[in-house]
């Protein structure tokens, strides 16, 4: 079983740095653009994929779709556990908001965020159920920033560090009672476009 995360399209809360959370905010015309450059990479490359399951916020939906009707396959309904973090009052603030409000510690505080635990467990128990739902099937999951390096944190501790880019593709492989990263956190298709 292969499982391919993708992280949903730019929005122009993305573009100016807020943080978006549960907010439901749309992908922008960019980020329609980057979910066909990803789609179009996907159609090209031998693995082949069965269907597609979202977090069901309207930027992750709409990038599904997007990939769904390039490769010509279903999606599955929604799945909650797959939405962004919970950020409480920091949604929709810029950094400098954030520092300027509550400081630069702002993370240590609780100010209504979900705890990285929350997110890690709601991850796993979602990787589980599909591997025993569908254990011979590859599946695109599209989810968020925040939520994937909780999961990624969780499934290869302390080893990923690095930020989880705006329609990045991870591609996990279910070997006995590992995933095993086959690719990680991957943007050629964007940078391929940038080169035109």
């Amino acid at each position: 079983m292969l499982i391919g995360f993708v992280r949903h399209g730019l929005t122009d809360w993305n573009a100016v740095g807020k943080i978006q959370g549960q907010t439901d905010i749309p992908l922008n015309d960019e980020g329609r653009l980057q979910a066909k450059m990803l789609g179009e990479r996907l159609k090209n490359e031998p693995y082949r994929w069965d269907y597609i399951i979202t977090s069901g916020l309207s930027r992750a939906e709409e990038t599904g779709s997007i990939l769904a009707s390039i490769l010509n396959i279903p999606m599955l309904e929604p799945d909650i556990r797959l939405r962004e973090r919970a950020y409480g009052l920091v949604e929709g603030l810029t950094a400098d908001e954030r520092e300027t409000r509550y400081g630069k510690d702002w993370k240590q505080l609780d100010l209504g965020q979900e705890k990285d635990l929350d997110l890690q467990v709601r991850g796993m128990a979602f990787m589980e159920e599909m591997w025993f739902k569908y254990p011979d099937k590859n599946m695109l999951v599209v989810s968020h920033g925040g939520f994937l390096a909780q999961l990624y944190g969780s499934l290869y501790k302390d080893q990923v560090v690095e930020r989880i880019g705006n329609l990045s593709l991870t591609i996990l492989e279910k070997k006995d009672i590992d995933w095993i990263p086959l690719l990680f956190n991957c943007t050629r298709h964007l940078m391929e476009e940038k080169q035109h």
